[in-house]
């Protein structure tokens, strides 16, 4: 790169950006900054979802707890639980990392475990779903299941390694009647509306939380589906007032 490179790409970079250059040593520096934040955030995650799934266990509420955590003023970052990492840079980085590092000899073991964790979430989802539909005397085998958002994230169309694909492809392999909707993503879902989707299903899984969902799914509008369970991956919606309905409600850890 050189310090003409650096010079001439930083000057170029502040002219369109707002948030501030840092210009770095090498390019390989600058490349491992990338792979490195977003291996950090695939740890983290990962943690956060194996806490989730202990507290699943324990009846204690993750959110509750990170919310309790969050008044540390220094030291505590709050990352949430929820059904895996999808998008091309969180899923896919910390592979290059792990794939660079053993051609130096290195066994990056936690990024390893990070990745597993994370990618076994979806397994752990369809487990609640089973779980959930047997207490209330259903078989997951022919159950109808409400799969609410295919994206791997809020408010856009991007199902790049989305774990709500993943969720489908187990919920049909065990045999469930899997209604899939998103409003951003047409050709993945085959229903044409929310209120398709959920008449008369066994469970409503919400696996992406868009706006749209979160503004249409009240309790009212839940109970009227007929739904006898909520299983909501993201820990997006108000479990009390679902509750005090008469549905069944587990989140990820809650």
């Amino acid at each position: 790169m050189g310090k003409e490179g650096l010079r001439k790409g930083t000057r170029f970079y502040k002219s369109i950006v707002s948030g501030g250059v840092v210009g770095l040593s090498s390019v390989e520096a600058a490349e491992a900054v990338k792979v490195f934040e977003n291996s950090f955030r695939d740890i983290n995650i990962a943690f956060v979802n194996e806490v989730a799934r202990c507290f699943d266990r324990l009846g204690i509420d993750t959110r509750e707890v990170i919310k309790g955590a969050s008044t540390k003023p220094f030291g505590f970052m709050p990352f949430y639980p929820g059904p895996g990492v999808g998008g091309h840079c969180i899923a896919e980085d910390p592979y290059y990392l792990i794939a660079k590092a053993s051609s130096a000899g290195v066994n990056m073991r936690f990024m390893k475990l990070a990745r597993e964790i994370n990618n076994g979430m979806p397994n752990f989802v369809v487990g609640i779903v089973a779980r959930e539909l047997g207490k209330k005397g259903v078989k997951l085998d022919g159950a109808k299941i409400a799969v609410l958002g295919v994206a791997y994230k809020a408010n856009v169309d991007d199902v790049r390694n989305s774990p709500a694909l993943k969720i489908i492809e187990l919920l049909k392999k065990r045999k469930a009647v899997v209604r899939v909707f998103d409003p951003f993503l047409p050709k993945y879902s085959n229903v044409g509306s929310l209120e398709t989707a959920v008449k008369g299903c066994d469970c409503i899984l919400l696996a992406t939380h868009h706006a749209r969902f979160l503004k249409k799914l009240s309790s009212a509008f839940i109970k009227r589906s007929g739904a006898k369970v909520v299983v909501d991956a993201r820990n997006a919606l108000d479990k009390n007032r679902i509750k005090k309905k008469g549905v069944a409600y587990k989140g990820i850890g809650r």
